[in-house]
């Protein structure tokens, strides 16, 4: 079993080696030694894309687990200094049917509590949602066809006041993300009568 200090970004010292040739503490050596621990997040991904040979994704997570261990970011933190809370959930349904239950307001109702007064910014059929939640902060909701009856769901909220933030509002959207998986795998008839 890893060490804790072999584990950054949720990422294990031996899949980081697997995937980029280094280990964490190695990369860590490297970014240290190059003076990024004074660099914006964008800086450094670059640095490690363009100069170390380092694969595009996993420029962006060696970054996050740097700027983590370096104390430049704590978790749940975005580069942009903002934090934010992650969902996601797989259901047994058409795409169709996750993007309704989000974008009609009477379906949703059936299902995402507290979210009367939310602003739907932008709505691409089938695909994301972009929404403003009452408090102001943001939603945002993409869609996977997974086949022609199976889908996910991965749901991100942003601009959080802080860390603390993190745990209720990740606790909220388990619960709805739970919730709406009950509604919509009642079935593609329960559905249809929930429009109505």
């Amino acid at each position: 079993m890893p060490k804790f200090d072999d584990i950054h970004a949720g990422i294990s010292s031996e899949a980081v080696r697997a995937k980029t040739g280094k280990t964490w503490k190695e990369w860590f050596a490297v970014l240290d030694k190059a003076g990024a621990s004074a660099w914006p997040h964008k800086d450094i991904a670059r640095h490690l894309h363009d100069k170390c040979g380092c694969p595009g994704w996993w420029s962006q997570m060696v970054t996050v687990g740097y700027e983590q261990a370096r104390g430049l970011r704590v978790k749940h933190q975005k580069c942009d200094g903002e934090f934010s809370a992650s969902a996601s959930k797989t259901v047994a349904v058409p795409v169709s049917a996750v993007f309704a239950a989000w974008n009609e307001p009477t379906l949703r109702a059936k299902w995402l509590p507290g979210a009367k007064g939310l602003t739907v910014r932008k709505a691409m059929e089938n695909k994301s949602l972009r929404i403003t939640w009452p408090d102001g902060t943001n939603v945002d909701v993409n869609l996977f066809a997974k086949g022609p009856d199976k889908s996910q769901v991965a749901v991100e909220h942003g601009k959080l006041t802080g860390v603390a933030d993190v745990p209720r509002v990740k606790e909220y959207w388990s619960a709805a993300m739970a919730k709406l998986q009950t509604l919509l795998e009642g079935g593609a008839m329960r559905v249809a009568k929930l429009r109505k």
